[in-house]
């Protein structure tokens, strides 16, 4: 449920804004991958409160994702006028209105509902919805054939956990991918891991912000996302935040490789 007839979150900050007693929404496939052992506590996973943020408050994560601009460079080096591409854990959308114009056909994989919804409400409103196609499906178990894409592409989603692609969740892209087409981790947290497994690093230079719509949303949204620098972007009266005092890593980074033919 969302919206003004959700129930009110106990706390502010993203891990503490969930309990236990949010793990039903999870459906069977999803608790398989995100709590294996039938139980898990969000308040001590971060990652697990992420996937309840995105089945729960999924327009609070629009909001986020909206504002985390990736680096010009970064969507950029993605090839043009591609036949066919796939991206996986699309989320609401940060790289799929990109991707409308630079392939003939692109399929966007998502597994929470709730981002799917608000996908594809941005696409038809952004005049995409035929051009390209939103499916359920998670890094592991992607419902397309072998070599469907030219490029296979994931954003801000792709980690090592086995719940988040893993070594399964790699083959799985490779695999979608054609021989001598592309697949591109942007923004990936474990490059040394992606490197040992024949992937390339590319990263773009400059400063870069993560620009609120108000200093006010920048507090709003810090307060439960970057809860360590809420202090100082109230100081500061910010509304332009440089993604250093966020204390998180810039989307300036991939990682690729080029599948042999």
């Amino acid at each position: 449920m969302t919206g003004p007839e959700a129930p009110a979150r106990p706390g502010r900050e993203v891990r503490s804004r969930y309990t236990a007693a949010d793990l039903g929404v999870f459906t069977r496939d999803e608790a398989s991958r995100f709590i294996p052992r039938g139980d898990g506590d969000p308040r001590n996973d971060v990652m697990l409160a992420w996937e309840l943020l995105y089945r729960l408050e999924p327009e609070l994560y629009d909001r986020l994702a909206s504002v985390e601009r990736l680096h010009p460079g970064v969507v950029d080096w993605l090839p043009r006028h591609v036949d066919r591409i796939a991206e996986v854990g699309a989320g609401t959308g940060r790289l799929t209105m990109e991707l409308a114009g630079r392939g003939r056909h692109v399929v966007a994989a998502e597994p929470a509902l709730p981002l799917r919804r608000i996908l594809r409400r941005k696409l038809a409103a952004g005049g995409h919805g035929d051009r390209v196609r939103v499916i359920h499906g998670f890094f592991d178990q992607l419902p397309l054939p072998a070599d469907f894409a030219d490029l296979v592409v994931a954003c801000s989603a792709f980690t090592p956990s086995p719940g988040h692609g893993g070594e399964a969740g790699l083959v799985e892209m490779e695999r979608v991918c054609r021989p001598g087409g592309c697949v591109a981790i942007i923004w990936p947290n474990h490059l040394g891991w992606l490197t040992a497994r024949g992937y390339r690093h590319v990263s773009f230079p400059g400063p870069m912000f993560v620009e609120f719509g108000s200093h006010e949303e920048a507090v709003e949204l810090a307060e439960i996302f970057y809860p360590k620098a809420a202090g100082e972007i109230r100081r500061h009266g910010w509304r332009k935040v440089p993604f250093e005092v966020l204390g998180i890593n810039p989307p300036r980074d991939l990682a690729y490789k080029v599948l042999a033919q």
